[in-house]
C-alpha cells in the first residue's frame, strides 16, 4: 500500500509540472508486473496554429502608460476597426476623431478610409492612453511604407514614445509620495 501512495504523489507532482506549460500534455501509464509497479511517461506536444493573416499588410506597435496597440494596415479602401468596432464608435469624441487622423494629414492624406484600411487591437489602461498608443502605432506603420513618411512623421514628433509612467508606491507611504499625516501629540 505505501508504494501506491508514493506513485500517486509522483504522478500528481508530474501532472502539476505539466500544467504550468501550456503547450505540453503528459500522461502516465502504470503497469503491474511480478517485480513491482513500473511507470511509463508519455510526452505529447500540442502546437497551436494561428490563422494566417492576409498578406500585404504593414504592422506597427504603439505603447502609452499601460496601453498597447497593434495596428495592421492595408493599402486598400476600407474601414478602420478597433477591437471589432469601428474607430468612430470606439473613439467617439470630436477631439479623439481628429487625433488619430493627424499622422495621415501630416503625410498628405486627407481621407485615410479612401486609401487604407486597418485592424487595430488595443488593450490596457484608459481610452486616452489607448488613443495615444494607436496614434504611435499608426505612425510606425506609415513610416515603414516610405522613407519620406518616416522623416516627416519623425520631424512632427509622431514617432516618439511618451515615456511618462505612473510612479511606483513606496513602503510606509499611502501612494508614491503621499505621506501619512504627522501628529505632534
Amino acid at each position: 500500500m505505501p508504494r501506491t501512495k508514493e506513485l500517486k504523489n509522483k504522478k500528481n507532482t508530474k501532472e502539476k509540472e505539466v500544467k504550468n506549460v501550456e503547450e505540453a500534455t503528459m500522461s502516465v501509464e502504470t503497469e503491474e508486473t511480478k517485480e513491482g509497479i513500473t511507470e511509463k511517461l508519455i510526452d505529447t506536444k500540442v502546437v497551436k496554429k494561428d490563422k494566417p493573416l492576409k498578406k500585404g499588410f504593414i504592422s506597427g506597435t504603439g505603447r502609452r502608460k499601460e496601453a498597447t496597440a497593434r495596428v495592421f494596415l492595408w493599402e486598400a479602401k476600407g474601414d478602420f476597426t478597433v477591437n471589432g468596432q469601428s474607430i468612430e464608435k470606439y473613439f467617439s469624441g470630436n477631439v479623439e476623431q481628429t487625433k488619430w487622423v493627424r499622422p495621415f494629414h501630416t503625410i498628405g492624406i486627407s481621407h485615410p478610409e479612401a486609401k487604407y484600411s486597418a485592424s487595430i487591437k488595443v488593450a490596457g489602461s484608459g481610452k486616452s492612453s489607448q488613443l495615444d498608443a494607436v496614434v504611435l502605432a499608426i505612425s510606425k506603420a506609415l513610416a515603414k511604407l516610405d522613407e519620406e513618411f518616416d522623416k516627416t512623421l519623425r520631424k512632427q514628433g509622431f514617432l516618439t514614445r511618451d515615456p511618462r509612467m505612473v510612479e511606483r508606491k513606496k513602503p510606509f507611504l499611502h501612494k508614491a509620495r503621499k505621506r501619512p499625516q504627522y501628529s505632534k501629540r
